[in-house]
């Protein structure tokens, strides 16, 4: 169903940019304001006979979103050169996946977050195995869910809840005990959205 020539023509046609802010269009943004460039990998690998998404379940006793579900990835450095390395560097420090491993098929959009971060998605086909360790203090668990089912526009849910003294609504695609939402369930549901 998923190929990587497939999601690699998808990734070729051009997209929309996603944002936290979606789902709430009454949503007055800052003029002016500056956006911190990140970049996460959306990582993918065969298992028998279907592809399988890497995500982790953040610690939680970190300050910001303990607990979530994201992708490896975090803010771009100085010393990276750019989104896609800031996205494997972060890859290899958070579950220990060497770059080498990883072939990168191309890029979402950028996806604005609440958090003042303009995070690339970096779309990459994981080709060798590799010992997940997850960075203590950070990562909590790295597990893998079937990419079908995130890339499957029927299993996207929206919910919302009080934030910031404001009802804000977000996908959610939830999977077994995984509840994912938020900026990681958007930026999945702009995949999905590319692949059609």
């Amino acid at each position: 169903m998923y190929d990587r020539a497939r999601i690699r023509a998808a990734l070729d046609r051009p997209g929309r940019p996603s944002s936290d802010f979606d789902l709430n269009p009454g949503t007055l943004l800052p003029e002016g304001r500056k956006l911190r460039p990140a970049g996460v990998l959306v990582g993918f690998f065969q298992q028998e006979d279907h592809m399988r998404v890497i995500l982790t379940k953040r610690s939680s006793a970190l300050k910001h979103h303990p607990g979530q579900i994201a992708f490896p990835g975090g803010k771009q450095d100085d010393t990276d050169e750019s989104v896609t390395a800031a996205a494997l560097r972060e890859a290899h420090e958070e579950i220990g996946l060497p770059p080498s491993h990883v072939e990168v098929l191309g890029h979402l959009p950028a996806h604005e977050t609440v958090t003042g971060f303009l995070v690339t998605p970096v779309i990459g086909y994981i080709h060798t195995a590799f010992e997940q360790v997850p960075e203590p203090g950070e990562v909590d668990e790295v597990f893998s869910v079937p990419l079908p089912h995130v890339l499957d526009a029927s299993n996207f849910i929206v919910e919302s809840r009080r934030w910031r003294g404001h009802r804000r609504s977000y996908f959610a695609v939830p999977y077994g005990p995984y509840y994912i939402w938020g900026a990681t369930a958007r930026m999945l549901r702009a995949w999905t959205d590319q692949m059609t």
